[in-house]
């Protein structure tokens, strides 16, 4: 009953209008779970409220929490390259994680990221459906499992279905997502981060190629 308690959702602060920037302006009051108490600040979004593409994350990393902008690390960094390179403008792109704070573990003077758990994943979900509503994009890229389960649920499978359009019934009518790997993962790839990049540009194309 107490860990339910820390976490009553973050429907409360979620304004019902105002737009993007509204709720860019209510986030930071979120309470929504226990995860706001550790970190920095808040990490909601970048991008025009009227992109085209929006690319949903799994949570801000240590260089996001402190920055307070999503995909600035290196991960973000990678991001942004690839992007450029698939031919998409970065001006019609929305950034913006599943999770809003980062999640970390705390080993001496370094802060590790922690995978945030499903009643986090479950407490963050208005924030993300308000933003998806107000952007309206004409499609969603979903980068890594965590962030393509909490918008397509449970039953999606990244690496089968990656750079693949899938088109879903929404409450806003019939939407269509690209489901692809987290830059992260790509990061950790090591010996197999050059053809791992290069099949993440491929994904990418694919997104340049629908919209």
């Amino acid at each position: 009953m107490a860990e339910e308690l820390e976490r009553p959702g973050a429907e409360q602060w979620v304004p019902e209008s105002g737009g993007i920037a509204a709720l860019r302006r209510a986030a930071p009051g979120c309470r929504g779970c226990e995860l706001w108490e550790p970190a920095t600040q808040v990490v909601f979004s970048s991008g025009s409220a009227h992109a085209r593409i929006v690319m949903v994350g799994e949570e801000p990393g240590d260089a996001e929490d402190l920055a307070g902008e999503p995909f600035v690390g290196p991960a973000g960094k990678l991001l942004r390259r690839a992007i450029e390179e698939a031919g998409i403008a970065m001006e019609e792109v929305y950034l913006t994680n599943a999770i809003k704070h980062f999640s970390f573990v705390q080993r001496g003077k370094r802060r590790i990221h922690r995978k945030p758990d499903l009643a986090q994943m479950v407490a963050c979900r208005p924030w993300l459906e308000a933003e998806l509503r107000y952007v309206d994009p004409d499609l969603t890229v979903l980068l890594g499992a965590s962030a393509a389960r909490q918008v397509l649920g449970p039953g999606i499978k990244v690496t089968q279905q990656r750079g693949q359009v899938l088109t879903r019934e929404t409450t806003l009518g019939e939407r269509r997502f690209i489901p692809t790997v987290h830059p992260s993962s790509i990061l950790r790839a090591r010996e197999r981060r050059h053809d791992a990049y290069a099949a993440f540009v491929a994904d990418l194309k694919v997104v340049a190629k629908a919209v």
